[in-house]
């Protein structure tokens, strides 16, 4: 068994969420949360960031830490146990950009309903639920967009 680390983001503007639409030769299909590997030196956060930049063209900021998913998928050589952790994220626009390198063929912002309802994986789902409870709290305490909590 391999062991892997990854960074992603629940990236937040305006109320709505940032998805991803990922097509690699029809066998891998759906939308999911921008994330993706850690790269040696660096740290978490740094990799949240760097993702959602590369993923989806889209600069954001980090929030807060929302915590961990894992999960596990088989290569013809070995499995692969892979812990993600999750960021709540805000952008500074509606732009983005879906990066065809990686096989995402589309991006967008969703309300939370319809984001929750698109998305792939339950993992996913439950950290995209975690995240927005947080940032609905924030801006409850008028947090959301100040820059107190960075």
């Amino acid at each position: 068994m391999i062991e892997a680390t990854s960074c992603g983001g629940v990236v937040i503007f305006r109320g709505k969420i940032l998805l991803l639409y990922k097509n690699y030769k029809n066998k891998y299909e759906g939308w999911v949360l921008p994330k993706g590997t850690v790269e040696d030196g660096e740290e978490y956060k740094e990799t949240a960031i760097r993702e959602v930049r590369e993923e989806a063209g889209t600069n954001a900021s980090i929030i807060k830490y929302i915590g961990k998913s894992q999960y596990s998928f088989s290569t013809p050589h070995n499995t692969v146990l892979k812990d993600v952790h999750w960021y709540l994220m805000m952008s500074d626009s509606y732009y983005s950009k879906p990066q065809r390198e990686e096989y995402f063929m589309d991006s967008g912002y969703y309300k939370f309903h319809e984001a929750y309802h698109l998305l792939k994986f339950a993992n996913e789902k439950q950290i995209l639920e975690q995240a927005y409870n947080e940032y609905i709290d924030l801006k409850k305490s008028n947090l959301w967009g100040s820059k107190k909590y960075f």
